[in-house]
């Protein structure tokens, strides 16, 4: 057995590689959850008295937080279903 056959066969048997997706994934999940406080408290500061600027600051900051929220969910869905194909 070579020593390349020999890594990948302890990689696989350790998962190894599964081990650095789930910190990708737990990562991602804790990012997930500041955008969602951050999307709250956005949503709040947009039904107080704000002046026309200062709205659609907020309406932009909270398009930005939505797509970056959409953007994370899909990665992490994508990292689910690599793990499962494995």
């Amino acid at each position: 057995m070579g020593i390349n056959k020999f890594i990948k066969n302890v990689k696989n048997f350790l998962e190894l590689d599964d081990f650095s997706e789930s910190k990708k994934k737990k990562a991602i999940k804790k990012l997930l959850e500041k955008l969602a406080k951050r999307q709250k408290a956005t949503k709040k500061r947009l039904d107080g008295d704000l002046s026309k600027k200062e709205k659609r600051k907020a309406e932009e900051e909270l398009e930005i937080i939505k797509y970056q929220i959409k953007k994370g969910k899909k990665l992490l869905s994508k990292l689910e279903k690599s793990q499962e194909n494995s």
